[in-house]
């Protein structure tokens, strides 16, 4: 329980600077009109808060323990590919480069996996955000969260690096990936073929088909550029968003890769097949018109044209 608050104070506490620092930009960039944009994002800003103290509570236990678990599985094995001699013996400050640039070069490829059927719906919570803001860098489903951290930091445990440059692989990529949700029109002009502008990562988040399949990588544009997803046609004025039907609130979200997992199962399909058909049935025919009031026949019932029904049916007349 301890360790949980100081998680919760130490995540949240460290989000002071991020947000007085993005919002001064905000200011500067978009003047008075920068409060009007905070006020019309704040539904989605709680959802972020939210499912980001989701996230503290429930992943940041689950990932020590498989940190610890495969960190401990790497060096018993012998997995990694350069020893701590070798980076020792290069500049700390080209082992901060080589950490970042490897960090999103393997980050780019898992957020590609993300993008894929099977794991899409986990990773369509972040793109759900329809009011794009830098506390959209922290609306991610827990099973998204976790993987992400385990299959970045796994590789890059990979190499040997040393923990300082996990470190700051995590910590730079971190918080550039808060600021590259910001709205801002920025494209770095000539800088956005080496780095990834807040315009460039906009267009990955639209909502149509154009921008699909583009900008995955977080802090190097050269990757997008290398494998062909490079996309910055103009900053961007789209509509955000994802074209599923994700629940609106927090707890919709959390149970949206569930019901994304029994739709593609079929069981949901059968379900909403016989409510379907309940709902399309014929209607029951209508009851007989009751009797005139003081009693009498009745109106006369037409019966069906059998030829003892046409032998009654001329009798009544």
């Amino acid at each position: 329980m301890v360790q949980t608050g100081q998680a919760f104070w130490t995540a949240f506490s460290g989000l002071i600077w991020p947000a007085l620092a993005f919002g001064f930009i905000a200011f500067v960039v978009r003047g008075r009109d920068a409060f009007r944009v905070a006020r019309d994002a704040t539904p989605q800003i709680r959802i972020n808060l939210i499912l980001f103290a989701i996230d503290i509570a429930i992943v940041t236990p689950l990932l020590v323990m498989a940190l610890t678990y495969t960190g401990g599985l790497i060096q018993q094995a012998g997995l990694r590919l350069f020893s701590a001699e070798a980076w020792s013996a290069i500049p700390a400050w080209l082992v901060a480069i080589i950490a970042v640039f490897a960090g999103d070069f393997i980050a780019y490829w898992r957020h590609r996996l993300e993008h894929t059927p099977f794991v899409w719906p986990a990773h369509a919570i972040h793109h759900s955000d329809t009011h794009m803001t830098w506390t959209t860098g922290l609306r991610f489903h827990p099973l998204n969260r976790l993987t992400t951290a385990l299959i970045d930091t796994t590789f890059l445990a990979l190499l040997g690096l040393p923990l300082w440059a996990l470190m700051l692989n995590n910590l730079v990529r971190h918080f550039y990936g808060l600021f590259i949700h910001m709205d801002l029109p920025w494209t770095y002009g000539p800088l956005s073929r080496v780095f990834v502008s807040p315009a460039m990562h906009r267009w990955h988040h639209i909502r149509d088909a154009d921008g699909a399949g583009v900008n995955f990588a977080t802090v190097f544009s050269v990757f997008d550029q290398a494998f062909g997803t490079y996309h910055v046609p103009r900053p961007c004025d789209v509509p955000l968003g994802v074209r599923d039907q994700i629940g609106k609130g927090a707890a919709g979200q959390l149970v949206w890769p569930l019901i994304a997992a029994l739709r593609a199962s079929g069981v949901t399909r059968h379900v909403n097949s016989a409510s379907y058909s309940r709902r399309t049935a014929a209607p029951p025919p209508p009851p007989p018109p009751p009797p005139p009031p003081g009693g009498g026949p009745g109106p006369r019932v037409p019966l069906a044209p059998t030829p003892f029904g046409r032998i009654i049916m001329r009798s009544q007349r």
